[in-house]
């Protein structure tokens, strides 16, 4: 799984077929240039989701659910989440959880959508636990989180995502549960993988999370790239002749006789 935000970039993942993508409310921060992931909206996110839809017909599609989007009530959360499936075309959604949210999640099942429960690190909520930090470091909290899985299963939740948590704890999930587990900086025993695509690429500079690999650096790429084309325009070295369109001789001539006449 990687996350993805447009239509162009979905089909080169179509191509390069990966098996699901994640329409993540990161792209508040990767592509918007927040400092959290607060700042998405519905509108945002469905919109993503639909023209990521439309770049990959046959992917996997986890729309993911922002901020106060589903908190609030289960009614909101089936009719928002409803938005995703019918609109965006999503094969689920995925929602930031613990044991408190087991109601919401049995009423999105009972109303036919199909819920991926985030468990872990919680994004949406690192301004009450304290930042980005890795959850479930002590055996009372790893138990909690193990225990709030197994409420997220029961619930009718159809996946699980475990972001940040000890290798420990992702295996005892995973070995545990019939459902698929996908994990982000949570060791090798999951079912499957998710990574940001912008961090994977090193696009947008930085250094990346220690769980991330870089299979490539286009940082740099990008920015030679830019560089390049401001020097030609500069220089008048872009565009050339072959970068020019002309008009056909006979179109030239009458077009030039146009002007001698009008400026007679």
């Amino acid at each position: 799984m990687l996350t993805c935000y447009d239509c162009a970039t979905a089909r080169l993942m179509e191509q390069a077929e990966i098996d699901s993508l994640l329409v993540g409310d990161t792209y508040a921060e990767v592509c918007l240039g927040h400092s959290t992931t607060l700042p998405a909206t519905m509108d945002h996110m469905v919109t993503l989701a639909a023209a990521v839809r439309r770049g990959s017909p046959t992917a996997y599609l986890v729309g993911d659910m922002p901020y106060l989007s589903y908190q609030v009530c289960p009614e909101e959360a089936i009719r928002n989440g409803g938005k995703f499936m019918a609109d965006a075309g999503c094969d689920c959604v995925k929602i930031e959880v613990d044991r408190r949210l087991v109601k919401t999640v049995e009423a999105m099942s009972a109303a036919t959508l199909p819920v991926m429960a985030h468990l872990g690190l919680k994004p949406q909520s690192i301004q009450t636990t304290g930042g980005y930090r890795v959850q479930g470091k002590r055996a009372g909290d790893a138990l909690g989180i193990v225990e709030d899985a197994k409420m997220m299963e029961d619930a009718g939740a159809i996946a699980l995502l475990l972001e940040a948590v000890p290798v420990e704890v992702a295996a005892t999930i995973a070995e545990s549960t019939e459902l698929p587990v996908i994990g982000i900086c949570s060791g090798p025993h999951c079912d499957g993988q998710v990574l940001v695509m912008h961090d994977m690429l090193g696009y947008g500079g930085g250094h990346p999370p220690r769980s991330v690999k870089q299979y490539a650096q286009v940082h740099d790429t990008f920015v030679d790239a830019f560089r390049a084309y401001a020097k030609d325009v500069a220089t008048e070295a872009f565009p050339s002749v072959e970068n020019s369109i002309a008009m056909d001789p006979a179109e030239l001539a009458e077009f030039q006789r146009a002007l001698e006449s009008r400026h007679g």
